[in-house]
């Protein structure tokens, strides 16, 4: 279902522009959010309970704001990965499987449904200088609103223009509903409703991942 009560993002793009939405998503009742079994979703400054899961939902009001803090920050966390090598011809990028301790997954609905995708994982494109493990904690930020912790290496998977490297990951605070222009919704979705959510099959590899780290690949 949609909604036309908001046409313009609240936050504009990199070049400054409103972003209009021209369907935007519908937000769940707050009390999806407290459900295991069911999807939530959040629309840009939409309400949010106080808490989710035991931790406090609040704008991450000191995020940090240049390439060397983004990195300092992930060095405070020690991830062990094997090299990053991208085949030729695409890009590196990097993003997040944000695992929630009921078992739930967030993702984000691309602003007008961008490149076709209805729902995805956080992630982007590496920038020059930027590590994979900064560039998903810029990236999960930036998309989700999300302060995040990675917890290990995911897995690897060739997309249409790059090759991405996901991590598994935790939430530690943040508010979705802080999410930037990219986004038009961020949702939480459980772990056996992915397939449902997620219309793109260069995110099947990144599900069956995930499923074979909880253990319930058939």
């Amino acid at each position: 279902m949609m909604t036309t009560l908001t046409c313009y993002h609240p936050r504009r793009n990199d070049q400054g522009q409103r972003v209009r939405l021209k369907h935007p998503s519908t937000p769940t009742p707050l009390d999806a959010w407290d459900n295991a079994r069911q999807s939530a979703c959040v629309v840009p400054d939409g309400p949010m309970p106080a808490q989710v899961n035991g931790i406090v939902v609040e704008s991450w009001r000191h995020a940090p704001t240049t390439p060397d803090g983004w990195e300092a920050l992930a060095c405070s966390t020690v991830i062990a990965e094997p090299a990053f090598n991208a085949p030729p011809g695409y890009k590196k990028s990097a993003g997040a499987v944000i695992l929630e301790p009921d078992h739930r997954v967030w993702l984000v609905a691309p602003s007008n449904a961008f490149a076709g995708y209805r729902a995805t994982f956080p992630k982007g494109t590496l920038e020059s200088g930027v590590s994979a493990q900064a560039s998903a904690l810029i990236e999960v930020f930036e998309e989700t609103g999300l302060q995040v912790q990675l917890q290990r290496h995911l897995i690897d998977v060739p997309r249409s223009l790059s090759y991405t490297r996901y991590y598994l990951a935790q939430r530690v605070g943040g508010s979705p509903a802080d999410m930037g222009w990219e986004s038009q919704a961020v949702l939480l979705v459980p772990v056996s409703q992915l397939a449902r959510h997620l219309n793109s099959p260069y995110d099947v590899p990144v599900i069956n991942a995930l499923l074979n780290v909880l253990g319930q690949i058939p």
